[in-house]
């Protein structure tokens, strides 16, 4: 019963969906990076977590995009919270065009007889985007024998704004559903002076977890997770849908990024490699984008790691507490 329900909010994400891939940046591993996808995500351990993050898209074009992530989080039994902070930056182009994000989040955990558990969560950024002036060419200085400079108008090297995330998780032992809203305050990002604010972000996700061969009363340890990621903003959209399969200490994963189902809204973008390795409370994964687009043999693939690990761990003396089914990778 629990996948005819995972299918179903799949096909609903499928019915919403528009070409084009989503303008803020992305990691394959999303949930490696928990609380870039959503506070809700902050203080889902039993003490402390760190989680580092590296994305290196199309290094065949010069000056690849990259992106960087940081970010703690820590649960608080006394208070049924969890509180996090988040560091992350994202770097493109000759004049080393960036974005960096500081932020903190917080997230309440609500617990029903039910079994499901509801957390929704609250994020505050302060943003700044720099560009390095010097560093462009313009079209005077292509068309001139002078090396004298440009004479367009000098921009703003530096815009600082402030950003807000809204986030709201359920589960339970087997199934997981969330919801974030990115951008609620639509931060400007123009570095000429103009008002141009970013769009809205909405993501939704999910997926459901099970034991391979319990049913034959055969303990293999093995699970799978299938699990999907649906995100858009502005006139973009994006799905991602792949499965994890796990057996200690080995973690292997296939994603696919793209909508394959309406002709007129197709848009095939990748295929996503994982494998990772989880012991005790470390974890490390290495993922691998194959373009499948019309880019294919020109941008070299994009490559990801991810770091996790987990310190001061163990089940609280006033709650027994359940831990969310989707995978760490």
């Amino acid at each position: 019963m629990k996948r005819k329900y995972f299918l179903f909010i799949i096909i609903i994400s499928i019915g919403f969906l528009k070409t084009g891939l989503s303008q803020d940046s992305q990691f394959s591993q999303f949930y490696a990076s928990p609380l870039y996808l959503a506070p809700s995500f902050a203080g889902f351990t039993d003490g402390d977590r760190i989680a580092v993050n590296y994305r290196n898209q199309w290094p065949s074009i010069s000056q690849s995009f990259q992106t960087y992530s940081l970010s703690y989080d820590r649960y608080f039994p006394h208070l049924k919270s969890g509180i996090g902070l988040l560091l992350f930056r994202e770097q493109a182009g000759t004049s080393s065009l960036s974005t960096t994000n500081v932020g903190l989040a917080y997230a309440y955990k609500f617990k029903f007889r039910s079994n499901w558990r509801i957390t929704p969560g609250l994020s505050f950024f302060y943003t700044q985007r720099n560009v390095i002036f010097g560093d462009l060419l313009f079209e005077d200085e292509l068309r001139s024998d002078q090396t004298t400079g440009t004479g367009e108008l000098q921009i703003l090297e530096k815009k600082t704004d402030i950003d807000a995330s809204f986030s709201l998780l359920t589960f339970n032992k087997y199934l997981w559903f969330g919801f974030t809203w990115d951008r609620i305050l639509k931060p400007n990002r123009s570095l000429t002076g103009d008002v141009i604010e970013d769009p809205y972000k909405f993501s939704i996700y999910g997926g459901t977890k099970f034991k391979i061969f319990d049913k034959y009363n055969w303990s293999s340890g093995q699970s799978l997770s299938p699990s999907f990621l649906f995100k858009i903003q502005d006139q973009y959209s994006q799905l991602d849908i792949g499965l994890y399969w796990y057996q200690m200490p080995l973690v292997v994963g296939i994603w696919y990024r793209g909508i394959p189902v309406f002709k007129e809204l197709n848009s095939n973008d990748a295929l996503a490699f994982l494998l990772g390795f989880k012991v005790d409370q470390f974890s490390i994964g290495y993922s691998y984008d194959l373009t499948i687009s019309k880019l294919v043999g020109f941008t070299g693939g994009t490559h990801e790691i991810s770091i996790n690990y987990l310190f001061n761990q163990g089940v609280t003396k006033r709650e027994k507490r359940r831990v969310i089914p989707c995978p760490s990778f």
